[in-house]
């Protein structure tokens, strides 16, 4: 039995500030936001106490989640424990294109579907998830200033990270985490993995340590980009994965994040979201991040809401960026038919 303990302990340093220019919905103008250390606080934590009870899916699952209260006191759950239920008496399940997937009620911690669920493999830039947590879980200045050097866009073994980024450009390190999640810039989480206290190979031990204490068990990360085909991970690892980022509301509203344009002083990037489902809407996604290397094929992570079931997706080697789609949407269409039986 695998015991998930989820320690919703954020803070952020009182001197955080950030402001980034982001789209409205309509795509009409650009709204500012003021990113101050209460605000910044309460966008990490988001909303604990309403997520108290999310789950991870192990076949029987203990959660013991601590949250810190309006007036500094930690209260710790009860742990619950959750029954994994077997998905074999589904019947006319969707068949995928994807090499492995995995769906599962992340309320109730059912399995809905399953396809070579614990099979390790590459997980591309679904690496900047755990990318993501790191970096929340270290409460630092968020205003901080990064300057990318050129030894931010040298891939793994000769790739060279494709971006739209130049060395020299700069931005604060909420903006590098915005472009790391909703636009998948490889630059910039190497560069908030190389300003991270200790350096590069202290980040790199704590995404395994992190992996490790959610019971990842097949994870394992070389590097944050995802360029790197060693890093691997079972999509069952990632399920829990999602559910453990979804406890943290940066994570949830930069990687849904349709469209932004940042502004790099002597020019403005405008960026759109990687996952198509978030760009077009009609989906409720809390969380996304895609991923696409050779070795991988085409992955996809995702948290959504179908009718009115908080469900998890994950999808990894699909042969296409279309087939990738069609897996999500079909696999999503039928869950959202599904009674719930929890």
């Amino acid at each position: 039995m695998h015991v998930l303990g989820v320690s919703i302990l954020l803070s952020i340093s009182s001197s955080s500030f950030a402001e980034l220019i982001m789209n409205t919905p309509a795509g009409n103008g650009q709204a500012a936001l003021n990113w101050s250390s209460n605000e910044a606080e309460q966008l990490l934590n988001g909303d604990v106490l309403a997520l108290a009870d999310e789950v991870s899916p192990q076949g029987s699952t203990k959660i013991t989640t601590s949250v810190r209260s309006a007036n500094g006191v930690v209260a710790q759950s009860a742990p619950k424990s959750v029954q994994i239920l077997n998905n074999s008496s589904y019947s006319t399940q969707p068949s995928v294109n994807a090499r492995a997937a995995l769906v599962m009620d992340s309320q109730t911690g059912e399995v809905l579907y399953s396809k070579n669920s614990n099979a390790a493999l590459p997980i591309a830039s679904i690496t900047k998830l755990m990318t993501a947590v790191v970096i929340a879980d270290a409460r630092l200045n968020m205003s901080e200033t990064i300057t990318l050097q050129s030894i931010d866009f040298a891939g793994a073994g000769g790739k060279n990270s494709s971006s739209t980024l130049r060395a020299g450009d700069s931005m604060n390190r909420a903006e590098a985490l915005l472009m790391a999640l909703m636009k998948s810039e490889n630059p910039a989480a190497a560069a908030l993995a190389r300003t991270y206290p200790g350096g590069r190979t202290a980040f790199i031990s704590a995404m395994n340590s992190k992996a490790k204490s959610l019971g990842m068990n097949s994870a394992h990360y070389v590097e944050s980009t995802g360029l790197d085909p060693h890093n691997v991970a079972s999509a069952r690892d990632l399920g829990i994965l999602v559910s453990a980022a979804y406890q943290y509301g940066l994570i949830r509203q930069f990687s849904t994040t349709a469209s932004h344009d940042f502004n790099l002083g002597y020019r403005v990037l405008k960026s759109n979201n990687t996952n198509a489902l978030v760009r077009n809407g009609g989906w409720n996604i809390n969380i996304s991040k895609t991923g696409y290397i050779n070795e991988a094929g085409r992955c996809v992570v995702m948290h959504t809401t179908l009718n009115n079931r908080p469900a998890v997706v994950v999808l990894l080697g699909a042969d296409t960026s279309a087939a990738r789609t069609n897996d999500a949407t079909r696999l999503m269409g039928w869950v959202s038919q599904l009674p719930k039986r929890i």
